[in-house]
């Protein structure tokens, strides 16, 4: 199996720039990709990575996605004079050329094809190419706001006809939509392009209707074009990871990719003086966590935009941290939408609904009064702005987010325990089971299990198998709870118990009121009605369609987002309900939490589970799901109901604003 992470870094590509004053494309300068290179040396991250040359495009790998003349244009500017360079660039919207640009435009070009190449051909589980110039705004036969030659784009055409591949998933979290590659593609139901971006009803740049929600895809490629169009500044993380899991996450898992590929623009993070959002560097960690789960972890990352110097190289390294497998930082702030991210999402899956099974019984509308539509026509009439006024952030603005950024960084990171996972072996046939990576602890004291036992439930102190069990359960949660590993897994004759007794264990130790157990079995185990910290959801056994991913995506991820535990006990067994690959997946997807803390109890009646789980928790590619089944409207009908009943109290749940229900 593939493993390590690609870094694509050539200092070359910094002699790209500006020889002139020019107030559009004055933030497109060197230090964006040295900056954060050097942040990733300061991380040491650098040196965990698989270093991988870039090399030059070539005319041929260019030519998959533009045209002869584009190409000759973009040559011809190696020996122009200053003066003609700004000339030819007068003819393009927002993008200048230096004598160097050509070379560095190929270089970014080779960067992200190598990449590919070490993600394919399995030298490399994933990585991140850091290039300039940028792509996703580049065209067939136009330069375009900062990009030269589309390297996504060019990427993904050229990975369908060396490999084969029948789909590629884009995902382009800059800020800017990227229509150069929507305009590509959009004909082409291979490959599934999603991107969000700040929009404000077509005000921002570029200012297209297609960049809308109502935008899906043209012909054969209808449906497989996904924007999310952001109507105000100030976006933040609860907004970007609603975006993720009431419409990016459905629709990529029923797409199934085989390889993804992130158009990765860092000026929809906190403090860019283009996007102006709200979001911190760990919620790209997260983003990129998710995007992990898929095409059997093959995620190529490709640098776009990013203007603020810090965010921008905390973003990157968050990003890299994340690719190499280290736990996952808790997410700050409120977990609440806020109603303009609400409305976009809604209208979104409305768009989409005739082309996804996912959607086929969502009970969605479009909405066409929407909130921030009065505040544009106020703004408009009482205060008229340029488009350059509207970018600009004060000196003293940048400062302080680099102060925030210090703080917030020192505050979010954490040391890495130097082992992921802890077990404890009882029984011949769970000791092959587990991967070469994971650390078996002894289990704990029998005299001190029976004295920590005995203070919660003292029956059970009688019974020596369920000792033994707890013993060797409590010795892995004692070293998910000092921090010595991140996650744990242990069997157990009746995994309910083990857990309750986890639960007093982890409160006395001080994990107070922020504890998430999910428990996956046959059947409901008490008659207690749903409440806010009590959700029963049942799937029958053998039930049509794929309930899984419904219920995961829509249910709950935003519970469990919006609860922010600092640690998940999850029990499986005894099980008739779930396969093997949505346990695994549903454990790999919670690893985004509590700083990645998951204690696992498996029922030994689901022994053939461990070596799943073990794998999930240490990270390990998802397994491939096969044909995508739809979700039974039974099931969707009743996860609107759980939906509607807690979306006040869990927040993340709001996926539409009927009834007058809304976020921030």
């Amino acid at each position: 199996m593939a493993s390590g992470t690609a870094l694509i870094y050539d200092e070359e590509m910094t002699t790209h720039k500006l020889l002139w004053n020019d107030p559009i494309c004055d933030i497109e300068v060197p230090e964006r990709l040295s900056s954060s290179y050097e942040q990733l040396k300061c991380y040491h991250l650098v040196e965990r990575c698989v270093r991988v040359p870039a090399r030059e495009g070539s005319e041929e790998e260019i030519l998959l996605v533009h045209s002869p003349e584009h190409l000759e244009v973009a040559k011809s500017t190696q020996t122009m004079d200053e003066e003609e360079l700004k000339r030819v660039s007068a003819n393009y919207d927002a993008f200048f050329f230096h004598p160097s640009t050509y070379r560095c435009a190929r270089l970014a070009v080779g960067a992200s094809l190598q990449l590919v190449d070490s993600v394919m051909s399995g030298k490399v589980c994933n990585g991140m190419a850091l290039v300039r110039p940028p792509g996703h705004h580049s065209q067939r036969s136009a330069a375009n706001g900062f990009c030269l030659f589309n390297n996504v784009a060019i990427a993904a055409e050229y990975a369908k006809r060396k490999y084969g591949l029948q789909r590629i998933l884009i995902v382009d979290w800059d800020v800017h939509h990227g229509q150069g590659t929507q305009y590509i593609f959009e004909e082409d139901p291979s490959v599934l392009y999603f991107s969000w971006h700040r929009y404000e009803h077509q005000k921002f740049w570029p200012s297209l209707k297609e960049s809308d929600y109502d935008a899906v895809g043209l012909g054969r490629g209808k449906g497989s074009n996904i924007n999310l169009p952001w109507n105000k500044v100030g976006m933040g993380n609860s907004d970007y990871l609603a975006a993720f899991f009431h419409v990016l996450l459905p629709m990529a898992f029923e797409f199934d990719p085989e390889l993804v590929l992130v158009s990765s623009g860092y000026d929809s993070g906190i403090g860019d003086p283009e996007g102006q959002m709200n979001a911190t560097p760990d919620v790209f960690a997260h983003l990129t966590h998710f995007l992990m789960q898929l095409a059997n972890g093959k995620l190529c990352v490709i640098l776009e935009g990013g203007y603020h110097l810090k965010s921008l190289s905390e973003s990157v390294c968050m990003t890299v941290k994340t690719l190499l497998g280290d736990p996952v930082p808790q997410i700050s702030g409120e977990m609440a939408p806020c109603l303009s991210a609400i409305e976009s999402i809604q209208n979104v899956r409305a768009a989409h609904k005739p082309y996804w099974k996912c959607l086929m019984y969502e009970d969605t509308s479009f909405l066409q009064n929407l909130s921030t539509k009065s505040h544009l026509l106020e703004k408009a009439n009482t205060n008229p702005s340029t488009e350059h006024e509207s970018k600009i952030t004060s000196k003293d603005e940048m400062v302080k987010v680099e102060r925030f950024l210090e703080l917030h960084m020192k505050n979010i990171l954490f040391p890495v325990p130097p082992i992921k996972t802890a077990a404890t072996i009882e029984s011949k046939a769970s000791a092959h089971l587990l991967p070469l990576s994971i650390r078996v602890v002894k289990e704990m004291d029998m005299n001190e299990v029976k004295a920590l036992v005995s203070a919660f439930y003292a029956d059970l102190v009688k019974e020596e198998e369920t000792l033994l069990s707890l013993g060797s359960m409590l010795a892995v949660l004692d070293k998910i709870l000092t921090k010595q590993v991140c996650t744990g897994i242990a069997e157990s004759p009746t995994a309910s118990v083990s857990v309750a007794v986890a639960l007093r264990h982890s409160v006395r130790f001080g994990f107070q009121r922020r504890i998430l157990m999910i428990h996956v079995c046959e059947k409901q185990q008490s008659e207690k009605t749903n409440s806010k910290h009590y959700i029963s959801l049942n799937w029958k056994e053998g039930a049509e369609g794929n309930d899984f991913f419904s219920a995961v995506f829509g249910f709950i991820l935003p519970v469990a987002y919006s609860y922010q535990a600092n640690l998940t006990v999850i029990a499986v067994g005894p099980n008739k309900s779930l396969g093997i690959n949505e346990i695994s997946l549903l454990f790999g997807l919670l690893r985004g939490l509590a700083e990645s803390r998951i204690l696992a109890v498996i029922e030994n009646t689901e022994i053939n589970l461990m070596q799943s789980v073990a794998k999930a928790l240490v990270g390990d590619p998802t397994p491939d799901f096969g044909v995508y089944a739809p979700p039974t409207q039974e099931k969707v009908h009743k996860i609107k109901i759980l939906r509607d009943q807690l979306q006040q109290e869990w927040k993340m749940l709001q996926c539409s604003v009927k009834n007058g229900i809304s976020g921030n």
